[in-house]
């Protein structure tokens, strides 16, 4: 048996998505697609947010944030999906555990960034006349410096003891690409540290999360319906619709990779939702973002006037 910090497999191999050569043409072009509109899609969704001032608030700030998170999900994934519809379907050692470091990091700063756009909601609603000083640029510096930070210590202790595990054999990743929870299953050593490891990232960036965003989301709702407009409160929750479509696509896909196993369920059907967190979510951001919000679709007019001819 190798030793507790090396392994004795070279690469893996990945999940085919189907054996038929059509299928495979036809994926890789629906894969190739979604990935150029989520790396043109966040790409102007950042460069619109920069050049416009009126755009400078916290709620774009926070926008910019998930824009280069989902540029940093899809990059990781997409193109070695790519490469292996067309050639072999393998990862080498270090590509694998380089997947898993990066996959980690965006997918922890996204959940956790939710939260702390659920909190920007919630100023602006229920704290309107204490919004300027609750979300100060110091304070919207801070939040973002916890998102970063916070998702990279996690996905850097995660990676390192899952590179300190031994595979010496079977070599083959149920799954389209590399994540821990199919990982684990091929060690040849004790994965006890990892499975608390997972247990502790699942509690924190998954379940306190949602929670938080669910208490802010009941403070949000009990504010709106005490507006007494009916036009108040359509502009009061049209703030908040397109974090809340995010939000529940991302956590459907989530539970199902990530806290379903945990409990016993299979990982099959999480392999669909893993690919729709990775591949899909990032190339609807920028479309739910922007036309659902009267203030970036103009000045994504000015910007790009052809988009709307």
């Amino acid at each position: 048996m190798a030793t507790n910090n090396q392994s004795s497999v070279d690469e893996f191999i990945l999940h085919n998505f189907s054996e038929n050569p059509q299928v495979q043409i036809l994926i890789f072009s629906l894969f190739l697609g979604l990935f150029i509109v989520a790396f043109k899609g966040n790409s102007i969704i950042i460069i619109v947010i920069i050049l416009n001032p009126g755009l400078h608030t916290p709620m774009y700030f926070f926008l910019i944030n998930l824009a280069l998170l989902d540029i940093v999900s899809s990059s990781t994934v997409v193109p070695k999906l790519l490469q292996n519809l067309m050639t072999k379907n393998t990862i080498s050692y270090g590509g694998c555990i380089a997947q898993i470091y990066f996959l980690s990091w965006s997918l922890g700063a996204e959940l956790l960034l939710f939260t702390a756009m659920a909190y920007d909601r919630y100023a602006a609603i229920c704290q309107p006349l204490h919004y300027n000083t609750l979300m100060s640029k110091a304070a919207c510096c801070l939040l973002a410096a916890v998102v970063w930070s916070f998702s990279g210590i996690n996905a850097t202790v995660n990676t390192i003891v899952t590179a300190r595990l031994s595979f010496c054999g079977p070599n083959v990743i149920d799954h389209f690409f590399c994540e821990i929870p199919p990982l684990l299953p091929l060690s040849c050593s004790s994965t006890y540290v990892n499975n608390i490891m997972a247990v502790i990232a699942d509690m924190f960036f998954a379940v306190i999360n949602f929670l938080l965003i669910l208490v802010s989301y009941g403070f949000i709702i009990s504010s709106i319906l005490k507006i007494r407009t009916k036009e108040g409160k359509k502009r009061a929750f049209s703030t908040c619709s397109s974090h809340l479509i995010v939000v529940t696509m991302y956590y459907c896909t989530i539970i199902y990779m990530y806290l379903l196993p945990g409990l016993g369920q299979s990982l099959k059907n999480g392999k669909v939702a893993s690919v729709i967190y990775a591949v899909l979510t990032p190339a609807l951001n920028p479309m739910i973002y922007s036309l659902r919000n009267k203030d970036v679709k103009i000045a994504l007019k000015k910007l790009c006037p052809f988009l709307f001819k």
